[in-house]
Protein backbone atom coordinates (compact mmCIF):
# COMPACT_ATOMS: atom_id res chain seq x y z
CA UNK A 1 0.00 0.00 0.00
CA UNK A 2 0.86 3.75 -0.27
CA UNK A 3 2.63 5.26 2.53
CA UNK A 4 2.43 9.18 2.15
CA UNK A 5 4.38 11.05 4.83
CA UNK A 6 2.30 12.18 7.92
CA UNK A 7 0.51 15.80 8.17
CA UNK A 8 3.04 17.40 11.06
CA UNK A 9 1.66 18.98 13.93
CA UNK A 10 1.60 22.99 14.41
CA UNK A 11 4.62 22.36 17.00
CA UNK A 12 6.86 20.58 15.13
CA UNK A 13 10.03 22.65 14.05
CA UNK A 14 11.01 24.13 10.57
CA UNK A 15 13.51 21.19 10.49
CA UNK A 16 10.62 18.53 10.29
CA UNK A 17 9.28 20.26 7.27
CA UNK A 18 12.79 20.63 5.26
CA UNK A 19 13.20 16.72 6.00
CA UNK A 20 9.30 15.81 5.46
CA UNK A 21 9.66 18.23 1.86
CA UNK A 22 12.98 16.18 0.83
CA UNK A 23 11.39 12.90 1.33
CA UNK A 24 8.44 13.69 -0.27
CA UNK A 25 10.58 15.30 -3.33
CA UNK A 26 12.88 12.02 -3.47
CA UNK A 27 9.62 9.92 -3.75
CA UNK A 28 8.50 12.06 -6.31
CA UNK A 29 11.76 12.16 -8.19
CA UNK A 30 12.27 10.01 -11.50
CA UNK A 31 14.68 7.53 -9.88
CA UNK A 32 11.62 6.24 -8.03
CA UNK A 33 8.41 6.68 -10.75
CA UNK A 34 9.00 3.19 -12.07
CA UNK A 35 9.48 1.42 -8.39
CA UNK A 36 6.41 2.16 -6.37
CA UNK A 37 7.17 -0.36 -4.14
CA UNK A 38 10.95 0.96 -3.17
CA UNK A 39 8.96 4.51 -2.66
CA UNK A 40 6.48 2.83 -0.47
CA UNK A 41 9.69 1.77 1.88
CA UNK A 42 11.05 5.26 1.71
CA UNK A 43 8.10 7.02 3.17
CA UNK A 44 7.14 4.84 5.34
CA UNK A 45 11.04 4.82 7.09
CA UNK A 46 11.10 8.63 6.70
CA UNK A 47 7.57 8.35 8.43
CA UNK A 48 9.31 6.38 10.88
CA UNK A 49 11.91 8.87 10.85
CA UNK A 50 10.30 11.80 11.21
CA UNK A 51 8.35 10.80 13.90
CA UNK A 52 11.05 9.54 16.00
CA UNK A 53 9.57 6.14 16.07
CA UNK A 54 12.42 3.87 15.42
CA UNK A 55 10.41 0.73 16.85
CA UNK A 56 8.52 0.97 14.12
CA UNK A 57 11.02 0.59 11.17
CA UNK A 58 12.60 -2.70 11.78
CA UNK A 59 12.41 -5.93 9.75
CA UNK A 60 8.99 -7.12 10.83
CA UNK A 61 7.07 -4.26 10.76
CA UNK A 62 8.47 -2.92 7.47
CA UNK A 63 7.49 -7.06 6.72
CA UNK A 64 3.97 -6.05 7.40
CA UNK A 65 3.00 -2.31 6.20
CA UNK A 66 5.06 -2.09 3.28
CA UNK A 67 5.59 -5.68 1.64
CA UNK A 68 1.69 -7.43 3.71
CA UNK A 69 3.24 -9.90 4.98
CA UNK A 70 1.46 -11.50 7.79
CA UNK A 71 2.17 -10.57 11.67
CA UNK A 72 4.76 -12.92 12.62
CA UNK A 73 6.39 -14.21 9.55
CA UNK A 74 9.52 -15.78 9.17
CA UNK A 75 12.39 -13.24 8.23
CA UNK A 76 14.75 -15.16 8.21
CA UNK A 77 13.11 -17.34 4.86
CA UNK A 78 11.90 -14.05 3.56
CA UNK A 79 14.09 -11.64 2.97
CA UNK A 80 12.29 -9.42 1.13
CA UNK A 81 12.77 -6.49 3.30
CA UNK A 82 16.57 -7.23 3.46
CA UNK A 83 16.70 -7.54 -0.41
CA UNK A 84 14.51 -4.08 -1.72
CA UNK A 85 16.63 -2.06 1.51
CA UNK A 86 19.75 -2.74 -1.08
CA UNK A 87 17.79 -1.36 -3.96
CA UNK A 88 16.79 1.55 -1.65
CA UNK A 89 20.23 2.07 -0.38
CA UNK A 90 21.41 2.07 -4.60
CA UNK A 91 18.30 4.45 -5.33
CA UNK A 92 19.16 7.07 -2.79
CA UNK A 93 22.63 7.02 -4.56
CA UNK A 94 21.60 7.39 -7.54
CA UNK A 95 18.83 10.14 -6.90
CA UNK A 96 21.55 12.49 -5.08
CA UNK A 97 24.09 11.65 -7.53
CA UNK A 98 21.80 12.85 -10.37
CA UNK A 99 18.51 14.17 -9.97
CA UNK A 100 19.21 15.20 -6.55
CA UNK A 101 22.60 16.33 -6.87
CA UNK A 102 21.69 20.06 -6.06
CA UNK A 103 20.22 18.89 -2.50
CA UNK A 104 22.00 20.36 0.47
CA UNK A 105 20.86 17.28 2.80
CA UNK A 106 21.16 14.08 2.06
CA UNK A 107 18.57 10.81 3.15
CA UNK A 108 20.60 7.47 3.78
CA UNK A 109 19.83 4.60 5.14
CA UNK A 110 22.74 2.89 6.54
CA UNK A 111 23.77 -0.48 5.81
CA UNK A 112 22.28 -3.02 8.58
CA UNK A 113 19.75 -0.19 9.58
CA UNK A 114 16.59 0.42 7.86
CA UNK A 115 15.78 3.85 10.11
CA UNK A 116 17.07 6.43 7.50
CA UNK A 117 19.02 9.78 8.86
CA UNK A 118 19.38 12.96 6.98
CA UNK A 119 23.00 14.87 7.48
CA UNK A 120 24.07 17.69 5.57
CA UNK A 121 26.30 16.76 2.57
CA UNK A 122 29.73 17.04 3.12
CA UNK A 123 32.17 19.43 0.73
CA UNK A 124 33.80 16.79 -0.74
CA UNK A 125 30.58 15.72 -2.12
CA UNK A 126 29.73 19.25 -3.22
CA UNK A 127 27.00 20.61 -5.21
CA UNK A 128 27.13 20.01 -9.10
CA UNK A 129 28.22 23.57 -10.52
CA UNK A 130 25.93 24.53 -13.22
CA UNK A 131 27.21 27.03 -15.78
CA UNK A 132 26.09 30.32 -15.47
CA UNK A 133 23.44 31.77 -18.03
CA UNK A 134 24.75 33.72 -20.78
CA UNK A 135 23.48 36.86 -19.09
CA UNK A 136 25.18 36.91 -16.57
CA UNK A 137 28.58 35.96 -18.53
CA UNK A 138 27.88 39.06 -20.62
CA UNK A 139 28.01 41.35 -17.59
CA UNK A 140 31.01 39.78 -16.06
CA UNK A 141 32.87 40.16 -19.49
CA UNK A 142 31.89 44.14 -19.77
CA UNK A 143 34.58 46.51 -20.36
CA UNK A 144 36.86 47.54 -17.46
CA UNK A 145 37.02 51.29 -16.30
CA UNK A 146 35.39 53.14 -18.92
CA UNK A 147 31.78 51.83 -18.65
CA UNK A 148 32.32 51.38 -14.82
CA UNK A 149 29.16 54.55 -14.56
CA UNK A 150 27.19 51.87 -16.44
CA UNK A 151 27.93 48.51 -14.33
CA UNK A 152 24.59 49.00 -11.98
CA UNK A 153 22.50 48.69 -15.16
CA UNK A 154 24.22 45.76 -16.50
CA UNK A 155 23.86 44.12 -13.09
CA UNK A 156 19.95 44.76 -13.29
CA UNK A 157 19.94 44.19 -17.37
CA UNK A 158 21.55 40.58 -16.52
CA UNK A 159 19.19 40.47 -13.23
CA UNK A 160 16.12 40.65 -15.63
CA UNK A 161 18.20 37.68 -17.80
CA UNK A 162 18.34 35.93 -15.35
CA UNK A 163 15.00 36.09 -14.15
CA UNK A 164 13.30 36.12 -17.96
CA UNK A 165 15.21 32.06 -18.02
CA UNK A 166 14.29 31.27 -14.71
CA UNK A 167 10.77 32.01 -15.66
CA UNK A 168 11.21 30.33 -19.23
CA UNK A 169 12.68 27.13 -17.44
CA UNK A 170 10.08 27.03 -15.11
CA UNK A 171 7.87 27.21 -17.56
CA UNK A 172 8.92 24.39 -19.46
CA UNK A 173 9.76 22.48 -16.37
CA UNK A 174 6.34 22.38 -15.52
CA UNK A 175 4.82 21.70 -18.76
CA UNK A 176 7.05 19.02 -18.87
CA UNK A 177 5.91 17.41 -15.60
CA UNK A 178 2.00 18.00 -16.73
CA UNK A 179 3.13 16.71 -19.85
CA UNK A 180 4.05 13.42 -17.83
CA UNK A 181 1.25 13.18 -16.24
CA UNK A 182 -1.17 13.41 -18.76
CA UNK A 183 0.39 10.38 -20.89
CA UNK A 184 -1.36 8.18 -18.35
CA UNK A 185 -4.35 10.21 -18.93
CA UNK A 186 -4.39 9.74 -22.64
CA UNK A 187 -3.74 6.05 -22.89
CA UNK A 188 -6.63 5.13 -20.20
CA UNK A 189 -8.96 7.94 -21.21
CA UNK A 190 -11.02 5.63 -22.93
CA UNK A 191 -12.23 4.02 -19.73
CA UNK A 192 -11.91 7.02 -17.38
CA UNK A 193 -14.76 8.68 -19.30
CA UNK A 194 -16.76 5.75 -20.07
CA UNK A 195 -18.26 2.69 -18.24
CA UNK A 196 -15.52 0.51 -16.77
CA UNK A 197 -16.11 -2.97 -15.59
CA UNK A 198 -12.67 -4.60 -13.95
CA UNK A 199 -12.79 -8.25 -14.31
CA UNK A 200 -10.06 -9.89 -12.15
CA UNK A 201 -9.00 -13.61 -12.36
CA UNK A 202 -11.42 -16.07 -10.45
CA UNK A 203 -9.80 -19.64 -11.05
CA UNK A 204 -12.07 -22.70 -9.80
CA UNK A 205 -10.04 -25.39 -7.46
CA UNK A 206 -10.92 -28.58 -6.25
CA UNK A 207 -10.48 -29.69 -2.87
CA UNK A 208 -10.02 -27.59 0.36
CA UNK A 209 -7.66 -25.98 2.74
CA UNK A 210 -7.38 -28.55 4.88
CA UNK A 211 -6.60 -31.60 2.36
CA UNK A 212 -5.26 -29.37 -0.44
CA UNK A 213 -6.29 -27.25 -3.48
CA UNK A 214 -5.63 -27.82 -6.90
CA UNK A 215 -6.76 -26.24 -9.71
CA UNK A 216 -9.90 -28.29 -11.23
CA UNK A 217 -10.17 -30.20 -14.83
CA UNK A 218 -9.21 -27.72 -17.74
CA UNK A 219 -12.52 -26.12 -19.34
CA UNK A 220 -14.59 -27.60 -15.93
CA UNK A 221 -17.04 -24.93 -14.69
CA UNK A 222 -19.14 -25.54 -11.20
CA UNK A 223 -22.09 -27.34 -12.93
CA UNK A 224 -19.67 -29.77 -13.92
CA UNK A 225 -18.70 -30.29 -10.30
CA UNK A 226 -20.49 -31.36 -7.24
CA UNK A 227 -21.58 -28.89 -4.75
CA UNK A 228 -18.91 -28.65 -1.90
CA UNK A 229 -16.49 -30.10 -3.65
CA UNK A 230 -14.94 -27.10 -5.63
CA UNK A 231 -13.80 -23.47 -4.41
CA UNK A 232 -14.49 -20.47 -6.58
CA UNK A 233 -13.78 -17.69 -4.62
CA UNK A 234 -9.79 -16.96 -4.43
CA UNK A 235 -7.53 -15.42 -6.35
CA UNK A 236 -4.10 -14.48 -6.43
CA UNK A 237 -2.27 -11.85 -4.60
CA UNK A 238 -1.12 -9.89 -7.75
CA UNK A 239 -4.51 -9.07 -8.98
CA UNK A 240 -5.27 -7.91 -5.70
CA UNK A 241 -2.31 -5.42 -5.70
CA UNK A 242 -3.38 -5.01 -9.03
CA UNK A 243 -7.03 -3.56 -8.35
CA UNK A 244 -5.44 -1.38 -5.38
CA UNK A 245 -3.32 0.25 -8.08
CA UNK A 246 -6.54 0.90 -10.88
CA UNK A 247 -8.41 2.16 -7.32
CA UNK A 248 -5.88 4.46 -6.53
CA UNK A 249 -5.56 5.64 -10.58
CA UNK A 250 -9.46 5.63 -11.10
CA UNK A 251 -10.22 7.60 -7.95
CA UNK A 252 -7.19 10.04 -8.55
CA UNK A 253 -9.21 11.12 -11.34
CA UNK A 254 -12.91 11.03 -9.78
CA UNK A 255 -13.64 8.43 -12.30
CA UNK A 256 -15.15 4.94 -11.14
CA UNK A 257 -15.68 1.33 -12.19
CA UNK A 258 -17.39 -1.65 -11.54
CA UNK A 259 -15.58 -5.07 -10.28
CA UNK A 260 -16.42 -8.50 -11.09
CA UNK A 261 -15.00 -11.84 -10.16
CA UNK A 262 -15.04 -13.75 -13.69
CA UNK A 263 -17.28 -16.46 -12.58
CA UNK A 264 -19.55 -14.01 -11.88
CA UNK A 265 -19.98 -11.58 -14.86
CA UNK A 266 -22.98 -11.43 -17.02
CA UNK A 267 -21.98 -10.74 -20.52
CA UNK A 268 -25.68 -8.84 -21.92
CA UNK A 269 -24.71 -6.27 -19.65
CA UNK A 270 -21.00 -5.89 -20.00
CA UNK A 271 -21.54 -5.87 -23.69
CA UNK A 272 -21.81 -2.32 -23.81
CA UNK A 273 -19.21 -1.48 -21.21
CA UNK A 274 -15.27 -1.01 -21.43
CA UNK A 275 -13.54 -4.19 -20.04
CA UNK A 276 -10.07 -4.47 -17.85
CA UNK A 277 -9.59 -8.02 -17.21
CA UNK A 278 -6.60 -9.02 -14.80
CA UNK A 279 -4.92 -12.32 -14.63
CA UNK A 280 -3.89 -15.27 -16.62
CA UNK A 281 -6.43 -16.62 -19.28
CA UNK A 282 -6.17 -20.15 -17.17
CA UNK A 283 -7.65 -18.13 -14.33
CA UNK A 284 -10.02 -16.28 -16.20
CA UNK A 285 -12.52 -17.33 -17.96
CA UNK A 286 -13.91 -14.16 -18.98
CA UNK A 287 -11.02 -13.66 -21.58
CA UNK A 288 -12.27 -16.36 -23.87
CA UNK A 289 -15.04 -14.17 -25.10
CA UNK A 290 -12.54 -11.75 -26.40
CA UNK A 291 -10.83 -12.43 -29.71
CA UNK A 292 -8.03 -14.33 -29.55
CA UNK A 293 -4.63 -12.42 -29.27
CA UNK A 294 -2.99 -12.38 -32.14
CA UNK A 295 0.42 -11.89 -31.91
CA UNK A 296 1.59 -13.17 -28.30
CA UNK A 297 -0.16 -16.57 -26.49
CA UNK A 298 0.35 -18.36 -23.53
CA UNK A 299 1.43 -21.75 -23.61
CA UNK A 300 2.46 -24.50 -21.09
CA UNK A 301 4.77 -27.68 -21.47
CA UNK A 302 5.55 -29.90 -18.84
CA UNK A 303 6.27 -27.97 -15.67
CA UNK A 304 7.11 -24.43 -17.86
CA UNK A 305 5.06 -21.71 -19.07
CA UNK A 306 6.10 -19.11 -21.50
CA UNK A 307 4.55 -16.68 -23.99
CA UNK A 308 4.66 -17.64 -27.80
CA UNK A 309 5.74 -14.96 -30.22
CA UNK A 310 4.07 -15.75 -33.76
CA UNK A 311 5.40 -13.36 -35.52
CA UNK A 312 9.06 -12.03 -33.73
CA UNK A 313 10.79 -9.19 -35.20
CA UNK A 314 14.56 -9.15 -35.69
CA UNK A 315 15.31 -8.21 -31.96
CA UNK A 316 12.79 -9.88 -30.20
CA UNK A 317 12.58 -13.64 -29.12
CA UNK A 318 10.15 -16.08 -30.45
CA UNK A 319 9.37 -17.38 -26.54
CA UNK A 320 9.38 -15.89 -23.27
CA UNK A 321 9.53 -18.18 -20.89
CA UNK A 322 10.15 -17.58 -16.80
CA UNK A 323 13.24 -19.97 -15.71
CA UNK A 324 11.82 -22.06 -12.51
CA UNK A 325 14.35 -22.38 -10.00
CA UNK A 326 15.14 -19.87 -8.53
CA UNK A 327 12.55 -17.97 -10.01
CA UNK A 328 13.92 -14.36 -10.61
CA UNK A 329 11.94 -13.39 -13.51
CA UNK A 330 8.06 -12.86 -15.12
CA UNK A 331 6.41 -12.38 -18.23
CA UNK A 332 3.07 -10.57 -18.86
CA UNK A 333 1.19 -9.53 -21.97
CA UNK A 334 -0.36 -6.32 -21.80
CA UNK A 335 -3.27 -6.01 -24.94
CA UNK A 336 -5.46 -3.08 -25.78
CA UNK A 337 -7.93 -4.99 -27.64
CA UNK A 338 -11.36 -3.56 -29.28
CA UNK A 339 -14.17 -4.62 -26.98
CA UNK A 340 -17.56 -6.49 -27.53
CA UNK A 341 -19.28 -3.19 -29.07
CA UNK A 342 -18.26 -0.42 -31.43
CA UNK A 343 -16.69 2.61 -29.04
CA UNK A 344 -15.82 -0.12 -26.76
CA UNK A 345 -12.21 -0.79 -25.62
CA UNK A 346 -10.94 -4.15 -23.77
CA UNK A 347 -7.83 -3.98 -21.87
CA UNK A 348 -6.16 -7.28 -20.63
CA UNK A 349 -3.10 -7.53 -18.24
CA UNK A 350 -2.02 -11.39 -18.21
CA UNK A 351 0.79 -12.84 -16.01
CA UNK A 352 2.84 -16.02 -16.45
CA UNK A 353 2.00 -15.88 -13.13
CA UNK A 354 0.40 -13.38 -10.46
CA UNK A 355 3.29 -11.77 -10.02
CA UNK A 356 3.45 -10.76 -13.53
CA UNK A 357 -0.37 -9.58 -13.57
CA UNK A 358 0.54 -7.34 -10.91
CA UNK A 359 3.78 -5.83 -12.72
CA UNK A 360 1.63 -5.18 -15.86
CA UNK A 361 -0.71 -3.21 -13.87
CA UNK A 362 1.59 -0.83 -12.09
CA UNK A 363 3.81 -0.34 -15.69
CA UNK A 364 0.34 0.67 -17.34
CA UNK A 365 -0.22 3.08 -14.22
CA UNK A 366 2.98 5.21 -14.61
CA UNK A 367 3.92 7.66 -16.52
CA UNK A 368 7.57 6.19 -17.77
CA UNK A 369 5.64 2.85 -19.26
CA UNK A 370 2.90 4.13 -20.55
CA UNK A 371 5.47 6.24 -22.47
CA UNK A 372 7.06 3.51 -23.57
CA UNK A 373 3.64 2.05 -25.26
CA UNK A 374 2.51 5.84 -26.83
CA UNK A 375 5.82 5.62 -28.55
CA UNK A 376 4.36 3.11 -30.60
CA UNK A 377 0.60 2.82 -30.46
CA UNK A 378 0.09 6.42 -29.88
CA UNK A 379 -1.97 8.28 -32.69
CA UNK A 380 -1.70 11.72 -34.51
CA UNK A 381 -5.15 12.31 -32.99
CA UNK A 382 -4.14 11.34 -29.37
CA UNK A 383 -5.79 8.29 -29.51
CA UNK A 384 -3.65 4.86 -28.56
CA UNK A 385 -3.75 2.45 -31.25
CA UNK A 386 -4.79 -1.21 -30.46
CA UNK A 387 -1.24 -2.97 -29.59
CA UNK A 388 -0.42 -6.29 -28.13
CA UNK A 389 3.35 -6.37 -26.03
CA UNK A 390 4.71 -8.21 -23.38
CA UNK A 391 6.43 -7.40 -20.16
CA UNK A 392 9.42 -8.93 -18.15
CA UNK A 393 9.70 -8.23 -14.77
CA UNK A 394 12.35 -9.22 -12.53
CA UNK A 395 11.45 -10.64 -9.09
CA UNK A 396 13.01 -10.40 -5.55
CA UNK A 397 11.89 -11.85 -2.14
CA UNK A 398 8.92 -12.82 -4.11
CA UNK A 399 7.47 -9.45 -5.78
CA UNK A 400 8.22 -7.88 -9.03
CA UNK A 401 11.07 -5.25 -8.64
CA UNK A 402 11.37 -3.67 -11.75
CA UNK A 403 9.61 -4.71 -15.67
CA UNK A 404 10.59 -3.36 -19.00
CA UNK A 405 9.23 -3.74 -22.13
CA UNK A 406 10.98 -6.62 -24.42
CA UNK A 407 8.24 -6.88 -27.71
CA UNK A 408 4.99 -4.44 -29.16
CA UNK A 409 3.04 -5.10 -32.06
CA UNK A 410 0.37 -3.01 -33.24
CA UNK A 411 -2.83 -4.96 -34.54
Amino acid sequence: MEHPLRAPEASESTQYFSQRALAERIAASRSFQSSPRLRNFLLYVADCALRDVPGEATEQHIGMHVFQRPPGYNSSEDNIVRTNARLLRQKLAEHFSEEGSQEEVILEIPKGHYLPVFRPRTPHEGLSTLPLPSAVSIAIESPPSPLRRQWPGVWIAAALGVLFIAGVAGTLGWKHHRARQNVVDRFWAPFLSGPSLVIYSNALFVGDSATGMHYAPRGATPDDLISGEYVDTYTGIGELASVYDLTRLFDGRRAQFTLKRSLLVAWDEARTENLIFIGSVAENPSLRVLPDTMNFSLISGDGWSGIENRQPKPDELPLYSRPEHPLTRDYAILALLPGLEPGRKALVFSGLMTMGTQAAVEFACHSEGVQQILRVAGAPDGSVRSFEAVLETTLGGGVPLETRLVAIHLR
